[in-house]
């Protein structure tokens, strides 16, 4: 039942998950900034489709997560680029339930496209 709370209110049609192999580069290439790119967000090396929403487009609230990895920022609910990396594992039991929301919340509104390549 708490994965309902992080439902939208009119679901999105969602393709099957990819599981597509993408490379570091290619994604921070998906950073909103060409339009020859979509613009992806990755969490815990899963890559969503994000490309529908302005906050992930250039000048958006949330484009400092576009074309990155952002499991760290997310679990510490951190604008900072600097905390736009995928290292999470080090992070308290609660950052981790944290991002394991912020997971759940994107898997119900963005396909996912790919998984990082590391």
């Amino acid at each position: 039942m708490a994965s309902n709370i992080f439902a939208p209110k009119e679901p999105p049609k969602l393709n099957p998950p990819k599981d597509t192999p993408l490379s570091l580069s290619h994604l921070e290439k998906c950073d909103g900034n060409s339009s020859s790119y979509p613009t992806y967000v990755a969490i815990k090396g899963t890559v969503f489709d994000v490309s529908g929403n302005t906050a992930y487009a250039p000048g958006g609230s949330y484009n400092v997560f576009a074309g990155k990895d952002a499991s760290r920022a997310l679990a510490l609910s951190s604008l900072k680029p600097d905390d736009c990396r995928p290292d999470w594992e080090d992070l308290a039991d609660k950052e981790k339930q944290v991002l394991d929301d912020w997971f759940t919340f994107f898997s119900k509104r963005y396909n996912i496209v790919g998984q990082v390549r590391k």
